[in-house]
């Protein structure tokens, strides 16, 4: 009987450990960035958001986030603009079409959480790690964070001089159980 109710907890440890599987859900997050431009703070945005998150708020080395946007939608509020930037010298979305993230690990940090991962931009993938948040809702997550990142280390922009090279991007992405 020990052995039983010993292999019973032991298949019931197992259960908890597996983090629970979310889905983005793009109607209800935003992926928004700023930079200056001529010296002033432009900014836009993107949709396009899919892919799939593991996370348990208990277990966070257990997380992982695999997602991607897709960059045709780059948007400024100016259809000129967003034209010229699905362009070869910004975000060329004809050979480029989606913008990924994927996590290598994420640990508790305060309050909320870090996370390091690949960040891929135009086929340039380079590590990025930023803190967010976990907040539960509607039977999902509201993750939130915001990093900074070097245009020019993307191949975004050329060597526009107008263009400031450093953008941060911030992201709400809401995401529910599958």
């Amino acid at each position: 009987m020990k052995i039983f109710i010993t292999i019973l907890i032991a298949c019931c440890s197992l259960g908890t450990m597996h983090a629970q599987q979310y889905q983005p859900a793009d109607d209800k997050s935003s992926v928004k960035f700023g930079i200056k431009n001529f010296g002033v703070k432009t900014g836009g945005d993107f949709k396009g958001l899919e892919g799939s998150i593991e996370f348990d708020k208990a277990n966070p080395d257990k997380a992982q986030f695999d997602i991607s946007i897709q960059a045709s939608t780059v948007n400024t509020d100016n259809n000129s603009r967003d034209s010229h930037l699905r362009k070869e010298e910004y975000f060329d979305v004809e050979k480029f079409p989606k913008i990924s993230f994927k996590s290598e690990k994420v640990t508790s940090k305060g309050s909320g959480f870090s996370v390091t991962g690949k960040l891929t931009i135009k086929g340039v993938t380079k590590s990025v790690s930023f803190p967010f948040t976990a907040v539960p809702k509607d039977d999902g997550y509201l993750f939130e964070g915001s990093f900074d990142i070097n245009r020019k280390d993307f191949k975004v922009g050329g060597n526009s001089m107008v263009l400031g090279d450093n953008v941060t991007v911030s992201l709400s992405v809401f995401a529910k159980k599958k």
